[in-house]
């Protein structure tokens, strides 16, 4: 079982500026949770100008409560997102986010995780939407006065949804994560063969419970590898194109700039 929280900054855009702008931390989950969700995530600001942050959205669903000034709490669950994410910030405010491993929220959503896919909807406050799920005495993911304080109503929600044992769900979490931390995974036949799972069994399992097809999500996690490592020194995109299993250059650079909005070149240049 995992002691810390992900370190790296995948998928957000420009992550320096983000830890500059705002307090931005990560926590893991009450132990029973972990098999499901992958962290909280935890941001407070106080801006004296508006802020755009702009994030490629892993194959993951957010529940995010947010606060803005002294004004009330909402929250909404967002589904994957298939394009760039972008929000802007003013004054003050705080957000408390949970991040579920992919395949992960089934258990919680008990339906077809496609049919959030690209969608973002408002949660009534202190529940996650669902009617037989208590509203906790105080439980406020935005209001506590201290990070512990943020996470244990998070865990109080989530624990409260009573999420139902699925070796199906389990199998989508591991094979969602095979593909996320091992580089070497270009292609879904050969994936499927590697693990022996039937092509057409691994599509439908993950539109299930990931909400998007595993070729979307091999494709997103290797998008995502490019953007981490524009972030770093001078590289050849022509062989960074080959290692992520693209065609050619021109390809990565097409995917890249439909996502992030801007071509790598351009964006390396920019978090420099």
């Amino acid at each position: 079982m995992r002691q810390r929280p992900r370190g790296d900054s995948r998928g957000i855009l420009d992550p320096g500026r983000l830890l500059r702008e705002m307090r931005f931390r990560r926590h893991l989950p009450a132990e029973s949770l972990r098999q499901w969700v992958e962290h909280y995530w935890l941001i407070d600001w106080a801006l004296s100008a508006p802020f755009e942050q702009r994030v490629v959205p892993h194959p993951a669903v957010n529940v995010v409560f947010r606060r803005d000034d002294d004004g009330p709490e909402s929250g909404e669950v967002a589904g994957v997102g298939r394009d760039l994410f972008r929000i802007t910030l003013n004054g003050t405010g705080r957000v408390s986010g949970v991040q579920f491993r992919p395949g992960g929220f089934h258990p919680f959503w008990r339906r077809s995780v496609s049919e959030l896919t690209g969608r973002r909807e408002p949660l009534p406050f202190g529940r996650l939407a669902h009617p037989d799920v208590p509203v906790g005495a105080g439980a406020s993911p935005t209001s506590g006065a201290s990070d512990d304080e943020r996470c244990r109503a998070m865990d109080t929600l989530l624990t409260a949804w009573q999420p139902e044992p699925d070796p199906l769900a389990e199998e989508a979490v591991r094979l969602a994560e095979a593909i996320r931390t091992d580089r070497t995974v270009l292609r879904v036949d050969d994936f499927a063969a590697r693990h022996d799972v039937p092509v057409r069994r691994l599509q439908r399992l993950f539109i299930e419970y990931v909400g998007v097809g595993p070729k979307w999500v091999i494709r997103r996690y290797r998008l995502q590898e490019a953007v981490e490592q524009a972030t770093g020194g001078p590289l050849s995109w022509a062989d960074l194109a080959a290692d992520l299993g693209y065609s050619d250059q021109a390809h990565l650079v097409r995917d890249f700039t439909a996502v992030a909005g801007v071509s790598p070149a351009a964006y390396a240049r920019s978090v420099r």
